[in-house]
């Protein structure tokens, strides 16, 4: 049986925050809680802790957060701990070998994809855009490269029709938790066997930035469906219309492709959704849209409101 008294928790956004709570709940709680420094946030920008941090401070768990986890200082005050294990979820920062090293057992890290698929910072909203039946969490023994340690753990879940990147990771998050917990203690009983990933099987899935949720009307109206979901809540899908921005909130490809006109054209209302003609014909069918600074509308009352016409053109 190994002892697993001494354990730390790197994690920064939302989604690491139910692995944080299980630790807890299941009597692991960690001796220090790790994750970014506080960022400007808000339209006041004031510095504002991310979501880890929050809560840890919250349940009187002690926070570090240093500006990289390669300084010396930092690392001097984690080994004074003596860990048995660190446990990783979404931290945001790459770890030097020097940290690797520090836990007696080492560092386990929660990646949200079926690794080998995947790797990297937005395994989520790549499952989604690669139109993926089934992603998962996996648990994994982190080493040197981009997540590709020794597997020791993985569940999977269906991915929904119409499910967002934000719905998804919820849900994954949740399984995540539970599977860390089991990750834990299956190393506690000497009983976890970890594998080897098949480097050639690896896909990757780099980090969003605010640049790809442009709308290209010349792609596939069902690859546009699934960039809206994968880029819902961030960073959002966005065209112009009449020179402004506006959002694409919810829309999915039309049934049947017949697309009369050039991408991005107005072909009208349809049973209440805003069709739009896409690349090779088919069409988007859009069903909720929202102006910079106002509340989404259905399709409907954007175009009645807009006074949108057919054979007018998203740019």
């Amino acid at each position: 049986m190994e002892c697993l008294e001494r354990i730390a928790f790197f994690g920064t956004p939302e989604f690491a925050v139910p692995t944080l709570a299980a630790l807890v709940d299941s009597g692991r709680a960690p001796r220090v809680v790790v994750s970014q420094p506080a960022r400007p946030a808000g339209r006041g920008r004031p510095l504002a802790d991310p979501p880890v941090a929050a809560w840890a401070r919250e349940h009187g768990l002690p926070v570090l957060q240093p500006l990289r986890v390669r300084e010396p200082a930092f690392l001097a005050e984690i080994g004074a701990l003596g860990l048995d294990l660190a446990v990783v979820v979404a931290f945001g920062q790459i770890f030097p070998a020097a940290l690797l090293e520090l836990p007696r057992l080492g560092c386990i890290n929660l990646h949200a994809s079926l690794l080998p698929r995947h790797r990297g910072a937005a395994p989520v909203q790549a499952a989604i855009l690669a139109g993926d039946a089934m992603t998962g969490v996996s648990t994994m023994q982190m080493t040197a490269g981009l997540d590709s340690g020794p597997i020791l753990l993985q569940r999977e879940t269906p991915i929904g029709p119409r499910e967002t990147a934000g719905e998804l990771g919820v849900r994954l998050a949740e399984l995540g938790a539970a599977l860390v917990l089991e990750t834990l203690r299956a190393l506690a009983a000497g009983t976890l066997a970890p594998r080897a990933q098949d480097d050639s099987a690896a896909t990757y899935a780099p980090r969003l930035d605010k640049a790809v949720g442009r709308v290209d009307w010349s792609l596939d109206a069902a690859v546009l469906a699934r960039r809206l979901r994968a880029y819902t809540p961030w960073p959002g899908l966005e065209a112009a219309l009449r020179g402004a921005p506006v959002k694409l909130v919810r829309a999915a490809p039309a049934e049947s492709a017949d697309g009369d006109g050039a991408p991005g054209t107005v072909l009208g209302l349809r049973a209440g959704r805003l069709a739009v003609a896409c690349g090779g014909a088919s069409v988007l069918e859009i069903e909720a849209l929202q102006r910079a600074g106002r509340r989404p509308l259905s399709a409907a009352d954007f175009a009645n409101g807009e006074r949108l016409r057919a054979g007018e053109r998203f740019e």
